[in-house]
């Protein structure tokens, strides 16, 4: 049995958002870890103020009726911790299962007695929680947590203690992954997620991580085939360019060949003529000149009667 502390106090902020919620949400998680450890469990829960001792739910292991329970309670009064325990024990002993063991967690702000101490921090208070889980304590089966105000959750504190993990059991599945979900941390399933509570989420995250590694390796593929494309045009398009410049050349050189081969030709005919002029001496000079005559006296009369004339004279 859980009893629940809705006394006027639980208005208090000091605990986020409000001690009262603080509350809530460590019975829930609290409720949800003690069903899930053993399908044999059950959990009933009761407040101790308002209009007094209520049980709001009797030892149960339907999660869904315990949670809902803790919707729209009152917060008022003044908490009547010895009354919620007997109450709490009545409840207990007329569990249908007569093999579970009996354990009573009191909040204030725990037959084996729990007793999470938070809210008003009054040494008077803390002495006489102290005195109690003394009186009722059995081979260290009862346990009390202090819980000082701060920005830790009340919950948060809670999945490392004791009460959370229960005697020697070293805490169920739920709670490790509550607990490394609380800290920030991976739990030793994949993703984080025990596929037991929530197969299709594991399943959805392990085919979209499996999506992912396949389009990134798509991706690495093709970039390499461009590159090597890219690499292997460029080898081919400098292959090309020797080549052309293999042609150019090849095909220039002849023109260049004919080009001084004209030029030796014609060189070499004015020097056979400029020769065969040195040769022939004046005889060859005046045959020349007399042919050149010949050729102007056709044309012209009295040029060749001068020419005659000439000739006489030398003769």
């Amino acid at each position: 049995m859980i009893c629940i502390d809705n006394s006027e106090w639980m208005r208090n902020g000091d605990y986020s958002p409000t001690r009262f919620q603080a509350q809530t949400d460590a019975v829930n998680l609290i409720c949800g870890a003690k069903t899930q450890s053993n399908p044999e469990n059950t959990v009933g829960v009761m407040t101790m103020a308002g209009k007094g001792v209520r049980v709001l739910v009797t030892p149960t292991s339907d999660l869904g009726k315990i949670l809902a329970c803790m919707h729209g309670l009152e917060v008022g009064g003044e908490c009547n911790l010895a009354a919620g325990i007997q109450v709490a024990q009545l409840a207990l002993k007329h569990r249908q299962n007569k093999k579970q063991q009996q354990r009573i967690i009191v909040f204030v702000g725990s037959v084996a007695l729990d007793i999470v101490n938070f809210g008003e921090e009054d040494e008077g208070k803390t002495e006489k929680l102290e005195a109690l889980l003394a009186a009722v304590n059995n081979n260290d089966s009862s346990h009390i947590v202090h819980v000082p105000t701060g920005p830790n959750a009340l919950s948060d504190v809670l999945i490392s203690t004791p009460i959370f993990t229960g005697d020697g059991e070293g805490g169920s599945g739920f709670a490790a992954a509550a607990a490394a979900a609380a800290a920030g941390g991976v739990s030793g399933f994949d993703f984080g997620v025990d596929p037991n509570l929530d197969p299709e989420l594991a399943l959805a995250l392990r085919v979209s991580m499996e999506e992912e590694r396949a389009r990134q390796e798509a991706a690495a593929k093709k970039a390499a085939e461009e590159a090597a494309k890219q690499e292997k045009g460029g080898e081919q398009q400098s292959t090309s360019q020797d080549a052309t410049m293999t042609e150019n050349v090849s095909a220039a050189a002849p023109e260049a060949e004919n080009k001084t081969s004209d030029l030796m030709d014609d060189e070499n005919a004015l020097l056979q003529q400029a020769l065969a002029m040195s040769m022939d001496g004046p005889a060859a000079s005046l045959a020349m000149r007399d042919t050149d005559m010949s050729e102007a006296a056709a044309d012209d009369q009295d040029l060749a009667l001068d020419h005659q004339v000439s000739v006489i004279h030398i003769v």
